[in-house]
């Protein structure tokens, strides 16, 4: 059975060790989660070391899926969390583990979880990318959590909000999926390039991160995407002339 819409997924980027993967499951199924996806594993999936590091996780091993990029991991997830200490030059909105909690648990759409790798964590692009900042107020003196610790922390609060929050009764669209948004991005982008925008060459790779910040603010349904592309397409055309 696949898990429900209101279960967030966790995605581990570039994890290095199997032992860290098992560690990571049995985090998550302590506190009822089960959609654990793996981000370009470095030792390849399956690995040998993660069902004993589970200690009986098992459930949440078999469920793994494997994704050549985050990009596509959460594709699906209309909420990206990247966890992270450091904000990395990158301008969003920062949370900590108990109010990314509650706002899963009081917006539609499914949500994710990510985690960097064990050594390095999350690189500036895999930051881009999510649409809010997650992080701890841990000590700046020693700012080192393992990689089942960072799980466990998000996956205690979402366990705990779960008996908190009560339904809505509003209705509202659900924000865009990942997918939904990166075609958004995608489009605009392709008709900037040709008028010059990213000049100079040196200046492109921020140009797009803040234009990718911009765009991922605002929380946008698939209504107002799909208007918004629709907007472009209609601009791509050029002007006509009036009848």
């Amino acid at each position: 059975m696949p898990p429900s819409s209101n279960q967030p997924a966790i995605v581990l980027v570039r994890p290095q060790l199997g032992e860290n993967i098992g560690k990571a499951a049995r985090a998550m199924l302590n506190f009822g989660l089960t959609d654990l996806r793996l981000v370009a594993p470095r030792d390849g999936w399956p690995n040998p070391g993660a069902g004993p590091a589970a200690a009986g996780a098992d459930i949440v091993l078999e469920r793994a899926r494997v994704f050549d990029s985050l990009a596509e991991a959460v594709a699906d997830c209309a909420h990206v969390y990247a966890t992270t200490v450091r904000k990395r030059g990158v301008t969003k909105p920062v949370v900590d583990a108990e109010q990314a909690a509650l706002a899963i648990h009081r917006e539609p759409g499914r949500s994710a979880y990510v985690f960097g790798p064990e050594r390095s964590g999350l690189e500036t692009d895999d930051v881009a990318l999510a649409r809010t900042i997650l992080t701890v107020p841990i000590n700046p003196d020693f700012g080192s959590l393992n990689l089942a610790q960072a799980v466990i922390l998000c996956a205690y609060e979402w366990s705990k909000q779960a008996s908190l929050v009560q339904p809505t009764v509003e209705e509202l669209l659900p924000p865009a999926p990942q997918d939904e948004l990166e075609g958004m991005i995608a489009q605009l982008e392709a008709m900037l390039a040709p008028t010059g925008f990213y000049h100079p060459v040196s200046r492109a790779a921020a140009t797009r991160r803040t234009l990718r910040g911009l765009l991922t603010k605002p929380g946008w349904n698939h209504l107002e995407v799909r208007t918004l592309r629709g907007v472009l397409s209609h601009l791509a055309k050029g002007p006509r002339r009036p009848n």
